[in-house]
């Protein structure tokens, strides 16, 4: 019966975080009576917006068994970036927005650059970029907060709400869903996708076979860069500002989700769909937990449980024989 559950549990690593999350919605429901409200509802896809983006691209990273962990710093950057050009120059928005793509991108490229070029271990690189792009964006905001009121509507676009079925959704958390569902079908059924799966299963190998792997590693950290400007864009949205102390510790909720969703740390497995479910299971626990009256440090605690119940999975499955 175990072996069978583990043969499936690695063929689909999906399903797991899937019966979590329902069991999850289960309990907390049964526990709350406000917690299927559609404000609720609304509340914990509003607050899984930013993380989920930045999910997106730390996934991709992961399964090429590396780890992003300036995802956070490249975001925040990105977000003063947009802002403050806009509202100290008067750039219209759609160019603000573009300029914000292109350092996003350029930062991740950067990422990639370093982790191909000086065979530096992606944990190391991206540790040092952390502080890197975390003091230029402290030097460039001059830690000062860029007001919603002065930077164009394009720019807070991301915040405004439609109403779903009585909930109201942010368009910031219908992007998500859009960049989920695209990169899920670019991973699955492009050769890119195929040989991201292929260098983070094993590199070696997936060179010999004629697969480019530093080519590849570098266009996956500059795709993250540019997913991690877009979740810059909904942080935006999500606060109706620009702060240089936002999101700081979003890196760590991102490998948190991708974690939990069921995508191994060791490369070649998982889904970006997966990732989704950690960040709605995460942002499930600490809304569920909240509305129980828990305090804030057993919530923090259950997460840290979650990680290490994901990670010890992770392992098991692994373990499975053809």
């Amino acid at each position: 019966m175990l072996t069978r559950l583990q043969h499936l549990l690695h063929a689909q690593a999906t399903i797991g975080p899937a019966v979590v999350l329902l069991a999850a919605i289960i309990v907390f429901a049964l526990l709350s009576d406000r917690f299927l409200t559609p404000g609720n509802i609304s509340l914990i896809l509003q607050q899984v917006a930013v993380v989920g983006t930045l999910a997106v691209g730390q996934t991709i990273v992961i399964l090429t068994a590396g780890i992003d962990l300036s995802c956070g710093a490249i975001m925040v950057l990105t977000s003063i970036v947009m802002a403050k050009v806009a509202a100290d120059t008067g750039l219209p928005g759609l160019p603000a927005l573009l300029l914000g793509f292109v350092v996003g991108t350029l930062c991740g490229l950067l990422n990639g650059l370093l982790v191909t070029r000086l065979k530096l271990p992606p944990f190391i690189v991206t540790l040092g970029t952390l502080n890197v792009f975390f003091a230029l964006n402290l030097w460039y905001s001059a830690s000062a907060t860029i007001r919603g009121t002065d930077m164009p509507s394009l720019l807070l676009w991301t915040g405004q709400t439609v109403n779903i079925g009585g909930t109201r959704i942010t368009y910031g958390s219908i992007m998500m869903v859009v960049l989920v569902a695209a990169m899920a079908f670019v991973l699955k059924n492009t050769a890119w996708g195929r040989h991201v799966y292929a260098t983070g299963d094993d590199s070696e190998a997936a060179r010999l076979s004629g697969i480019r792997t530093s080519r590849v590693l570098l266009s996956v950290y500059a795709t993250a860069g540019l997913v991690y400007a877009l979740a810059a864009w909904t942080l935006i949205g999500r606060i109706a500002s620009a702060s240089p102390q936002a999101g700081q510790l979003d890196n760590l909720d991102s490998i948190t989700a991708v974690v939990i969703g069921g995508t191994s740390l060791f490369g070649g497995r998982g889904a970006i769909v997966g990732s989704l479910l950690g960040a709605l299971i995460v942002g499930v626990f600490r809304n569920g937990l909240a509305l129980a009256g828990v305090d804030v440090l057993w919530q923090t605690m259950a997460v840290g449980v979650l990680i290490i119940v994901a990670v010890s999975l992770d392992q098991w499955i692994r373990k499975v024989k053809p």
